[in-house]
């Protein structure tokens, strides 16, 4: 021991335990509320969307293009993930955000999805990324029919002096024939779907038809549980993943893969989003053919800044 660390040895035996106690209670407090705030942190209570079916009132709905971005949850000083973990974005990106709740996605540009969830997850963000991402609006966690949060939305976003917010536009629906019209369009210029919103519902948790997602394709997810190696041209890369839905049933998807990621297969326990074409006549997704690594949530590494 040299003489620095015997003084500083000697230091702690000089102070009184009930100091070095107090010292190190502190300490664990301050790392356990860190820890606490990055990695428990309570989901947010949003709305979540059930699929279209033919035969309802759309007259009774607005459309919105369904955005292939990241949702987030703006609680008037930073954002949540789903899952309630924060996505730590730049300083100058907040700077002019409203101080009340937003609802809405991070948002890069149609496919794009996998450039900006790898952006928006990192623990230190980075300026370069940020600066091509916007916050796109589609609800205020607010009392009154949406139509009317709808209104306040627009007064809040037009006065925000920020470029990094803007506000998802509404228009009425009609017919069904009209918003298949509308969803060809979109997916025509690399959109992924329409949603629908009923303009007289309130702003309540959980999944219902006061939202729709309006598709092609229906989707859904499930979490990789093995991999099933290719044969012919995919000897020594991966044929196919087994994944397991909610539900516990399990099954094959073989599609939808570049031969990239069969070299580099999702390993077991990520979550994928997988498209299909109703079930087969034992309730499996039916022509299921993967989509993408579901990875939106942020990194989460305890202590890390």
């Amino acid at each position: 021991m040299n003489l620095r660390e015997k003084a500083g040895w000697q230091g702690m035996q000089a102070r009184p335990k009930g100091s070095i106690c107090r010292l190190f209670l502190c300490a664990s407090v301050l790392a356990l509320v860190v820890f606490v705030r990055v990695s428990e942190a309570s989901p947010p209570p949003v709305p979540l969307a059930t699929t279209y079916q033919q035969g309802i009132v759309l007259e009774n709905y607005w459309i919105s293009e369904k955005l292939d971005g990241v949702r987030a949850y703006w609680n008037g000083r930073e954002f949540l993930s789903r899952n309630g973990n924060v996505y730590n974005a730049p300083d100058w990106f907040i700077a002019g955000f409203p101080s009340v709740p937003l609802d809405g996605e991070l948002w890069m540009g149609r496919q794009r999805f996998a450039e900006l969830s790898g952006a928006v997850r990192k623990g230190v963000p980075v300026p370069g990324e940020w600066r091509g991402i916007q916050f796109h609006v589609f609800d205020l966690p607010a009392p009154g029919p949406f139509y009317e949060r709808y209104e306040q939305l627009v007064a809040l976003i037009g006065k925000a002096d920020t470029r990094y917010l803007a506000l998802v536009t509404q228009t009425p629906a009609s017919t069904h024939a009209a918003l298949m019209a509308d969803l060809d369009k979109i997916v025509a210029e690399g959109g992924e779907g329409l949603m629908l919103k009923r303009r007289d519902s309130l702003y309540e948790a959980g999944r219902s038809d006061d939202l729709m997602k309006v598709k092609t394709f229906a989707d859904a997810e499930a979490v990789v549980v093995g991999h099933i190696p290719g044969k012919g041209r995919l000897q020594n890369m991966m044929g196919a993943l087994q994944v397991e839905l909610p539900s516990g049933r399990r099954f094959r998807i073989g599609t939808g893969f570049s031969d990239e990621l069969r070299t580099r297969p999702p390993a077991p326990g990520t979550r994928i989003t997988f498209k299909y074409y109703g079930f087969t006549a034992t309730g499996l997704p039916r022509f299921a053919s993967f989509l993408r690594v579901r990875d939106d949530e942020p990194k989460v590494t305890g202590l890390e800044p």
